[in-house]
């Protein structure tokens, strides 16, 4: 059975929930449909003509990227010119194409957790909030009987997280009452007559993201007709998500040592360095993408080293002054989510039954050659 591609999509926000992205980014399907079924996925970091050539190859329909092939309002398609020979040979292939950007980025368990792994970074936290989850709070009665089952289900939705606990709630036994009407069709009780019902009050924390996936296996675990329940928006705030991570390595190293570690961790050739190469490096920093703006961010969160791409000549003077160091592994460094999300969305569909294939593009995007 083949996944149609809205329940593909379903999965990669859960990885990457879109209500996270900043405001500014071009994320969602760009291009084609997600109404059809997906034979093969491929995920890649950038869409050129050699990708789309990879997946048309691979029997693929869906591209997952990271970057966007729609980034400024388009005026026309003129299909003479590089932009619109792709979209005309995506069109014509009904190939769609899906961007997961800063949502990856800032995601727990997306792009910048990766590459902290990957560097030896421990216990990782955002260089720069940008994202402050909004929580709510469910109050739910259940009957007695029924209370664990109803419990189960919210819970395992999503609910309950606070922290580093999940599965939290609060549990207040009590009765209620009520008078079934013509037309009702009771669990408990009779039609036209009081009834006293012996139930439970559960009390949890919803966030934003789980909201509607709570609150539908809430009712479908809930046995009621009419089930009575609040969703009150809270004043406490949740997970704090942010662009980049820094945190202590496992080991003590110096700049230099550090470097190759940057080399081998993030698969790359050839790094720019600014800084000593002697200076003890403890605690790093490291950021997807384009990143030397934020090396004061970096800075007051106590890093020795800042790992970033796209760095200019006047930052690293600036960073230097200011008494960091940089790695500049390129921008190309994020090909790390090609694998990741392959891998991820490969479990997804398994986990599911689904027979839909699933790639990791194989291609170099890096449009730099060193020599």
């Amino acid at each position: 059975m083949l996944a149609k591609g809205q329940t593909v999509i379903q999965y990669m926000e859960q990885l990457a929930p879109k209500h996270v992205a900043e405001e500014w980014d071009k994320i969602g399907l760009q291009l084609g449909s997600l109404q059809m079924e997906i034979t093969g996925l491929l995920v890649a970091l950038d869409v050129n003509d050699e990708v789309v050539e990879e997946a048309i190859s691979l029997g693929c329909n869906l591209i997952i990227a990271h970057h966007a092939i729609i980034f400024r309002p388009l005026q026309g398609i003129q299909t003479d010119t590089p932009a619109g020979k792709l979209y005309e040979k995506l069109i014509k292939n009904d190939i769609a194409v899906y961007i997961s950007h800063t949502n990856l980025d800032v995601t727990e368990g997306g792009m910048n957790d990766w590459m902290a792994e990957a560097l030896g970074i421990e216990n990782g936290e955002p260089i720069k909030d940008i994202h402050t989850e909004q929580l709510f709070k469910l109050v739910v009665f259940v009957p007695k009987e029924q209370h664990q089952k109803v419990l189960d289900a919210v819970l395992n939705a999503g609910a309950g997280s606070i922290g580093n606990y999940s599965h939290c709630s609060f549990n207040i036994e009590g009765y209620g009452t009520f008078i079934p009407r013509e037309g009702a069709e009771p669990f408990i009780g009779e039609q036209g007559k009081m009834t006293h019902a012996e139930e439970i009050r559960i009390e949890t924390i919803v966030p934003l993201a789980f909201r509607n996936k709570v609150v539908q296996a809430m009712l479908k675990a809930h046995p009621y007709e009419e089930v009575a329940y609040d969703l009150y928006s809270m004043d406490l705030k949740g997970r704090s998500l942010g662009l980049g991570r820094v945190g202590k390595l496992k080991e003590p190293t110096t700049l230099r040592q550090f470097v190759e570690t940057v080399k081998s961790g993030l698969k790359v050739d050839n790094v720019r360095v600014v800084g000593d190469l002697d200076r003890p490096i403890r605690k790093a920093a490291v950021m997807g993408g384009s990143g030397g703006k934020f090396y004061s961010n970096a800075i007051f969160r106590g890093a020795d080293v800042l790992v970033t791409g796209d760095i200019d000549y006047h930052t690293a003077q600036d960073a230097l002054l200011a008494g960091i160091t940089l790695i500049d592994p390129g921008h190309n460094a994020e090909k790390i989510m090609k694998v990741k999300v392959a891998e991820w969305m490969a479990e997804k569909l398994a986990e599911h039954k689904y027979d839909t294939s699933v790639h990791a593009s194989k291609v170099n995007t890096e449009p730099f050659s060193f020599l």
